[in-house]
């Protein structure tokens, strides 16, 4: 054997203990869905069995069609996309924009303005429930994907991140935009923006997330099924005597599919975002 060969044989071997602990952490991080996926697949007395029956003896299939039934899912999927678009597209405007003004243009009160914006970071949201119920109340929103929208549609971290964002871009961006002439509008638009994509995707993606498993807030806003997005229409399956687990947890899965996909296929954009974001303080 050469001395090439050692080496590298070597050199594997050294690695070889933090391979097997990531592959570890990937099955430790993989089973909570494997898990979920196989009582989705069980009956109520397989999940409820001690000790817990982890394959069932035969495949439920019939528990995803039963959800139909249950609930209605396709009307409350379809909110859910619909809120969370609308949640999305609000946030990205509103907190570049926001982002913008608090890194490059200078105004009297605004690092005042800042700090009441980070401020909101360390108040609990339960905090803010029975005033945003009262406000929504009060314009006649209850009952609409409307009320469950306005809230979430402006986001203090997203406007901190894309402020990082837009921070950590040089000087002569604005400056050479100006000589050509561009106004302050054309500066954002056209120069600045284009460069904060792996930002914006970063909180486009976030907002995606909390927005889809949303649950406090319009579980107090709606208590109509057809009104209801979908994360409420499968807290419902829960009873306050016996839970139909099986059932839950298979509209979970469908509920789920389309989210983790997103966000494995995304989340290369959200650790650049994030990463690009965080340079300059």
């Amino acid at each position: 054997m050469s001395d090439k060969t050692r080496r590298v044989l070597a050199t594997q071997v050294r690695y070889l203990p933090a391979h097997i602990l990531l592959i570890l952490g990937g099955l430790v991080m993989l089973f909570p869905f494997v898990w979920q996926i196989l009582m989705s697949l069980s009956t109520n007395a397989e999940i409820q069995s001690v000790p817990p029956q982890l394959i069932p003896e035969q495949f439920m299939w019939s528990n995803y069609t039963d959800v139909f039934a249950k609930i209605p899912f396709l009307s409350q999927f379809g909110t859910s996309v619909l809120i969370t678009v609308v949640r999305t597209v609000g946030q990205v405007v509103l907190c570049s924009l926001a982002g913008y003004a608090f890194a490059r243009m200078r105004f009297r009160g605004r690092n005042l303005l800042f700090g009441l914006l980070l401020a909101i970071l360390m108040i609990p949201g339960q905090a803010y429930l029975i005033p945003q119920y009262q406000i929504i109340k009060s314009l006649n929103l209850l009952e609409t994907w409307g009320g469950v929208v306005l809230p979430g549609i402006f986001s203090a971290f997203g406007t901190f991140l894309m402020r990082q964002a837009f921070l950590s871009m040089p000087k002569e961006l604005e400056e050479a935009a100006r000589l050509d002439g561009c106004n302050p509008w054309q500066t954002f638009w056209r120069v600045m923006l284009p460069l904060a994509k792996p930002s914006l995707s970063a909180v486009a993606i976030v907002t995606v997330l909390w927005s889809w498993n949303d649950l406090l807030w319009p579980l107090i806003i709606t208590s109509r099924e057809d009104n209801m997005p979908l994360s409420v229409g499968i807290a419902t399956l829960a009873g306050q005597y016996s839970s139909d687990w099986a059932i839950m947890m298979a509209a979970s899965v469908m509920a789920m599919a389309p989210i983790f996909v997103l966000f494995f296929s995304m989340q290369k954009r959200v650790i650049e975002g994030l990463a690009a974001s965080g340079v300059k303080g």
